[in-house]
């Protein structure tokens, strides 16, 4: 036990190092240019994604949309199954420009969730779907497990709503997601989850996730609409899409957390939330009975 803690605070530790040297590195290095993100000889480079083909009955996949999507169009093994953490780690990179630090991280804690071996193992993709290891309830794209035992389905209703709530507007004055439109959604999200679910639990470090993988929707897809409508619903890389992060480094843990995670995180407020939805259905209560006397009157 003495043994897998210390090995737990050395790899954190190591990680910690790393990932500080890329977030300097990414400030003085030049960025990637426009169109050459991914790297050559990379799946997705120039923007040209392999097939994209509908995941089959009996393949395997997971809560996450930008892994459904890298099985979707053969990045990882279409079937889902059999991936090796380290395959993992140095897809996701090459894919979404992740810094190495944090696609180091990522799969370690997995694997260390489902008691695997990093460097030895590996998994199918719906394993990744343990319940409160890293998928957890209140999530922004999927329905409770309580309510849907199979997490790889996208919740509709919820992804159409977040994306509808969308209140920033980029350059070309198309909808962009902005950080105070996922901690709003997320605060509607725990606080409907919280009354609806008789067996709802969200610890500090499942917040923590909740708040990241919103965040990965600013940061890695730049909040944008009409690339997350396809990413999220269809779990296809649109045709010449490439990662909205440019840094050498790519983007990094402590980047990540300080720019995103954090401030999502900060600004969900359950009871706000919960106090306009009551002001917003008593005014809707009210409303009949304001027309009806109208019509007296006259």
């Amino acid at each position: 036990m003495a043994s897998s803690s210390f090995a737990k605070i050395a790899l954190a530790a190591k990680v910690g190092v790393w990932d500080l040297y890329c977030t300097l590195a990414n400030q003085v290095l030049p960025l990637r240019k426009v169109g050459s993100v991914t790297p050559e000889g990379h799946p997705g480079a120039g923007g040209k994604w392999p097939e994209f083909i509908q995941p089959k009955e009996g393949d395997s996949r997971c809560s996450c949309p930008a892994l459904n999507a890298m099985a979707n169009h053969g990045i990882l093994p279409r079937d889902g199954k059999n991936i090796t953490f380290e395959e993992m780690n140095h897809k996701i990179r090459a894919t979404y420009n992740f810094g190495p630090s944090f696609c180091f991280f990522v799969p370690n804690y997995a694997a260390s969730m489902l008691n695997k071996t990093y460097g030895k193992d590996t998994f199918d993709l719906a394993e990744l779907d343990l319940h409160n290891g890293i998928e957890h309830d209140a999530s922004l794209l999927r329905e409770d497990i309580y309510f849907e035992p199979d997490q790889s389905k996208p919740h509709v209703q919820f992804i159409k709503e977040l994306l509808a709530s969308a209140t920033g507007k980029d350059e070309n004055g198309k909808p962009i997601l902005t950080i105070e439109d996922l901690s709003r959604y997320s605060s509607k999200r725990r606080a409907d989850a919280r009354a609806k679910n008789p067996e709802f639990t969200l610890e500090k470090i499942h917040k923590s996730f909740g708040s990241s993988n919103a965040s990965t929707l600013l940061t890695i897809f730049g909040g944008r609409v009409e690339d997350l409508e396809t990413i999220l619903l269809e779990e296809r890389l649109p045709e010449g899409w490439e990662s909205r992060i440019r840094e050498a480094y790519g983007l990094t843990i402590i980047t990540f957390n300080l720019k995103a995670v954090n401030p999502v995180e900060k600004g969900i407020d359950e009871e706000k939330y919960l106090a306009e939805k009551k002001k917003a259905e008593e005014a809707a209560a009210a409303a009949p009975a304001e027309g009806e006397a109208s019509s007296i009157a006259k």
